[in-house]
């Protein structure tokens, strides 16, 4: 996980949820009073964002203990113990709901994308996530899931050329979105085309592209495509995979499936925290 990206998104976290201090807490608790805290799964997952725990007290500014059980990208049973925590009652408290509030949802990405591969049982193709991220959140998303099994698109718009449908309307056309990409980059960086018919398809071979997405094809259908692009070509497929029918996609011959879901409609893993003074 990115250091500098995580310091960044806790510093803003705690802020946003501390304000001037935890007032209940600051009015019940001395400096000086300590506690044990567990942080427990409350149901079968996958975890991610174990940094945030550690990273949270050390921005709260005290000393705390944590004695972890598990590690990113571990499964983990309901019941079970993912951490151990001993420190200030005040700094538990302060942090807690900002720490669960990212672990839950990272552990959540981490789960459905584990889900995802584990379904689709085909290491020839891998499953990757895309930009429909929560503002502020991307680094932390993506790299849940990877902690999932998955692997990463684009984080930004300069990481690479891809050219969709409203790209293709506005160039007047897939021939010409290529050319004038091709002028303008660099021979280090490729270029995909999204594609939403076999003629479209035939285009985007014929003019250079490095990478072909299927937009909504079914399986059949992306069989057909693969054999109509060279081997040289990468080939994407995306949109309307769920969970439900991934499976179905296995041994298509498509090289990425990606899926927005994993990030923009996840559900977050059910953790809890509870102290033992």
């Amino acid at each position: 996980m990115n250091p500098v990206a995580l310091t960044k998104i806790i510093a803003n976290a705690l802020s946003e949820d501390l304000g001037m201090g935890d007032l209940t807490t600051n009015a019940i608790f001395e400096s000086k009073e300590k506690a044990t805290g567990i942080f427990t799964a409350k149901a079968d997952g996958v975890l991610a964002g174990l940094d945030v725990v550690q990273e949270t007290y050390n921005q709260l500014g005290e000393l705390v203990s944590i004695d972890f059980k598990k590690k990113d990208g571990d499964a983990v049973s309901k019941g079970e113990e993912i951490a151990t925590v001993q420190g200030s009652v005040k700094t538990l408290l302060s942090g807690e709901r900002v720490i669960l509030n990212l672990v839950q949802h990272m552990s959540g990405i981490a789960t459905q994308t584990a889900e995802l591969v584990a379904k689709l049982d085909d290491p020839s193709i891998s499953v990757v996530d895309t930009r429909k991220t929560l503002p502020g959140l991307r680094v932390l998303q993506k790299y849940a899931v990877s902690c999932g099994g998955g692997k990463n698109h684009r984080f930004r718009l300069d990481d690479g050329i891809m050219i969709k449908d409203n790209h293709i309307k506005a160039a007047g056309g897939i021939k010409e979105a290529i050319a004038k990409a091709q002028s303008n980059v660099g021979h280090m960086i490729k270029i995909e085309v999204e594609t939403e018919s076999k003629a479209q398809v035939l285009e985007a071979v014929e003019h250079g592209a490095d990478v072909i997405m299927l937009d909504n094809r079914s399986p059949e259908e992306v069989k057909e495509m693969v054999g109509i692009i060279p081997d040289s070509i990468i080939v994407e497929i995306s949109g309307g995979i769920t969970s439900e029918n991934i499976s179905t996609y296995k041994g298509c011959g498509a090289h990425v499936i990606s899926v927005g879901a994993l990030t923009h409609s996840v559900k977050a893993l059910d953790i809890s925290f509870n102290l033992h003074s």
